[in-house]
């Protein structure tokens, strides 16, 4: 609580409304000197940050381990001692996405490692350095053709033509598959499979914090279908799923800082074996957290939120495959 003089002026300084008390009836906002010495300052600072680590810590928590304890207390009116359900969502994602984007991924250094061991049983001694320098970056140049010619045997848009005019009619494409073939065809013209990899999940995880955002909606619409309209509101199904979304990407997080420490220690450790078992038991609560959130939130019977959560899963789970699948797919017609 601030310990700054009330000001004398009744009126309030953010929206001109009459202030009788410390607070305005009308926004809210503390009626005392704007004007703070630096101690002032600190005490207003540490404060808030109290306040809000304590609203965090809490909110984790209860995100963590007491599946819809949030949503049910957000719902009641239980709103100052939590994260808001936005709020709370916006800030694991943004610390998720945040830390995938500084650290590398292992799909590019598995493929470079790859890469060096392939061209490394291509290459011949030399006593010329310069000689074997130049066939060093020749072995290299092949190997990439090598491993693309194998990844990517399609065939080019000459033969696609001719069999498109002279060809079977089984054998003949649709305007669409002809238009997928034809991009297909220029992406791997213009790129090589590590760098079609690299620019796909450049581009997949810079945008999907859009996808999760398209996916919510829908979720809690199917959550709207399943249950009593009369009883249950679409917001009331929108803030659960924020919850379960928060959840979700809270647990990918932790997942990823683990393995991302232990990484540090090198590989076949006995921290490995650790980090094994950490992975398994967070994707199996995983897996598991929405029947225990499911069934306490809407109250329903035991075997009829088990019945409920187990469709819901599969519905939500080739809804979202059919959105990356889809996604992907855009993806890689837009690759330059």
């Amino acid at each position: 609580m601030s310990h700054s003089p009330i000001r004398k002026d009744k009126t309030c300084l953010n929206c001109r409304h009459v202030v009788e008390q410390k607070f305005c009836p009308n926004c809210g906002q503390e009626n005392t000197d704007s004007r703070k010495t630096f101690h002032h300052l600190f005490i207003h600072f540490f404060e808030d940050l109290t306040h809000y680590e304590n609203a965090f810590w809490k909110t984790i928590k209860n995100l963590l381990f007491k599946p819809s304890t949030l949503t049910k207390e957000y719902l009641s009116g239980k709103r100052l001692s939590y994260l808001a359900p936005v709020r709370l969502y916006i800030f694991i994602s943004f610390i998720t996405f945040l830390l995938i984007a500084l650290f590398p991924n292992k799909v590019s250094e598995n493929l470079n490692k790859s890469q060096e061991e392939i061209s490394s049983n291509f290459e011949k001694p030399s006593k010329d350095k310069t000689k074997n320098h130049s066939d060093k970056n020749y072995v290299q140049e092949k190997t990439m053709k090598q491993i693309d010619k194998k990844y990517f045997q399609i065939k080019s848009m000459k033969e696609i033509d001719s069999i498109q005019k002279y060809g079977k009619e089984s054998e003949k494409l649709s305007d669409f598959g002809y238009w997928i073939y034809e991009k297909a065809v220029h992406v791997t013209e213009h790129n090589t499979k590590k760098e079609i990899i690299e620019k796909f999940i450049e581009s997949f995880l810079h945008n999907i914090p859009k996808i999760l955002f398209i996916i919510m909606p829908f979720f809690a619409f199917f959550l709207w279908i399943f249950h009593n309209k009369k009883k249950w509101y679409y917001f009331d199904h929108g803030i659960f799923t924020l919850h379960y979304f928060s959840f979700l990407l809270l647990i990918f997080l932790i997942l990823f800082i683990i393995n991302k420490i232990i990484g540090l220690f090198g590989e076949d450790t006995p921290l490995t074996v650790v980090g094994n078992i950490i992975n398994f038991v967070g994707i199996l609560w995983m897996s598991y957290y929405f029947y225990p959130a499911h069934h306490r939130f809407y109250g329903e019977s035991r075997i009829v939120s088990f019945v409920k959560s187990f469709i819901l899963f599969f519905i939500n789970f080739f809804f979202i495959l059919f959105l990356l699948v889809f996604y992907m797919l855009y993806i890689f017609i837009n690759l330059h």
